[in-house]
């Protein structure tokens, strides 16, 4: 595996040829750019919608150059019941998402449980590359790593789509 810098992991999110999958499997991510947005919701004070549409306007600009070129992007969240607070969060951010085009499916811990999943969070491009993301006990980013091997990317192909298989879908999906 190699290690890889975040803009490289952006790059291939901009970049991949025909489908992106996402798993997330944690309870509590802390990213510097999701803090001062959820510290602000979880205080009760409302979300500046100029600020929103300014905050997701890369995403929203990349989803639609994708979703013009016929590509898929997958996100599939594994998550405790009842959720946290950060996760009550994601499922309303996750409206935007599914509005620049993303495919969002929720499936809750308890059903996951027959499942083999990797360990970590992951990308994975075109069912080729394969970007682990390492987190710190409290969810802070650590690294990147980066595979091609091809027996990585069939395992992590086939959890995911077995996972993808029994999840419920965001429109579908009201957190408890």
């Amino acid at each position: 595996m190699e290690t890889i810098t975040p803009e490289q992991r952006d790059s291939l999110i901009a970049t991949f040829k025909r489908e992106a999958v996402h798993l997330e499997a944690r309870d509590v991510y802390a990213t510097d750019i999701e803090e001062d947005r959820y510290s602000k919701w979880l205080a009760g004070e409302p979300l500046n919608p100029d600020d929103e549409a300014e905050w997701w306007r890369p995403w929203r600009t990349m989803m639609r150059s994708n979703m013009d070129a016929g590509k898929i992007m997958r996100r599939l969240r594994i998550v405790s019941e009842p959720v946290s607070d950060y996760i009550r969060f994601e499922w309303i951010d996750a409206e935007q998402l599914v509005k620049a085009g993303e495919d969002i499916r929720w499936l809750p811990r308890r059903r996951a449980s027959t499942l083999l999943l990797p360990g970590n969070d992951f990308w994975m491009f075109d069912d080729e590359i394969v970007i682990f993301t390492h987190f710190s006990g409290a969810g802070k980013v650590m690294g990147y790593e980066m595979t091609a091997d091809r027996d990585v990317a069939r395992k992590c192909k086939a959890a995911f789509d077995n996972a993808w298989a029994i999840a419920t879908p965001h429109s579908e999906y009201t957190p408890s």
